[in-house]
């Protein structure tokens, strides 16, 4: 029997009609976010900063979850399903666990890599979903239940086609036009202004200060993305580029599994930019896989669809 509440995302999506108050949550870079779930309807949807701890500390961690479930939480909680970026092994899952159980005390905690949350709001168990937000990474599974992993590095050794690796293309790109003794494009213009900058040459300290980080460069992305509405060549090329890296990432793990599709494109960017959205069809048609989706409703919203696969 299915729910015919729709979701806050705004997609018009049926949730699954889940038993007893679930809590999901998808805790990604840049902000945490949780939805409670009762018998299937949502009964809050409140976000907070992040609280992943490749990104921030852990004391800013707990001190956000604290907060979360202090709007979401409250009396009875059967299930909690967190989704999280840099979860690769069992121990980085139980650490996560750990920090999310003294809230729910009694509640069966489980912690995933995000992009299962992805996968299951695409409305399908196979396949791949591509993550596009702060970072990427991608991660399928087939019909023999066999999974796949490509990316999901972080941003010193990956991350290709992500918001930081966008903000920081567009710092080399400035930094090479300083170099060249060119005059500044509409590109460097515009990353200077949203830096509160007013010379090339200070981005360099800026970039490796204790005061910026990886969520401060992911939201620099918006500049590429912005000169490349208006036209701008440069920044159309690192979308183009952002768009095929993730294709890539795609690709791989769908050659992995030896399936054909399909392959879900989610996160920030990946659901809100087009040009991406089109190099990202692009690059997997060249891989001959055709069965290409943008995700229309938030990754949160596979929790439901999670637990009711696993019975």
């Amino acid at each position: 029997m299915e729910n015919p509440e729709k979701s806050p995302s705004g997609s018009g999506a049926v949730l699954p009609a889940i038993p007893g108050v679930v809590i999901g949550l998808d805790i990604g870079g840049t902000k945490t976010r949780g939805v409670r779930f009762e018998d299937g309807v949502v009964v809050r949807d409140e976000s907070v900063g992040s609280a992943n701890v490749q990104n921030v500390s852990r004391e800013t961690a707990s001190a956000n979850l604290a907060e979360l479930f202090g709007r979401i939480g409250g009396g009875r909680v059967d299930t909690v399903l967190a989704g999280a970026g840099g979860i690769d092994t069992d121990d980085d899952a139980r650490a996560l666990a750990a920090l999310i159980e003294p809230h729910v005390p009694g509640a069966a905690v489980s912690v995933v890599h995000d992009s299962r949350l992805l996968l299951a709001a695409g409305r399908t168990s196979t396949g791949v979903a591509v993550i596009a937000g702060t970072g990427s990474a991608a991660w399928g599974k087939n019909a023999a239940g066999q999974e796949a992993r490509a990316g999901g590095w972080g941003y010193l050794l990956g991350d290709e086609g992500s918001g930081y690796w966008l903000g920081r293309e567009a710092v080399r790109h400035s930094l090479r036009r300083m170099n060249k003794g060119l005059e500044p494009d509409a590109l460097t213009l515009a990353l200077l202004e949203s830096c509160g900058l007013d010379d090339p040459n200070k981005l360099i300290a800026l970039f490796h200060s204790t005061d910026t980080g990886r969520r401060y460069w992911a939201q620099r992305a918006a500049v590429v993305v912005q000169t490349a509405d208006a036209g701008l060549e440069v920044s159309k090329q690192l979308l183009d580029q952002a768009g095929r890296d993730l294709a890539e990432l795609a690709a791989q793990v769908l050659r992995q599994l030896g399936i054909p599709g399909p392959a879900i494109l989610g996160s920030g960017l990946g659901m809100n930019v087009a040009a991406l959205q089109s190099a990202f069809r692009a690059g997997l048609a060249a891989h001959g896989v055709t069965d290409v989706r943008v995700l229309d409703q938030d990754p949160v919203f596979g929790v439901p669809q999670i637990i009711a696969e696993r019975g």
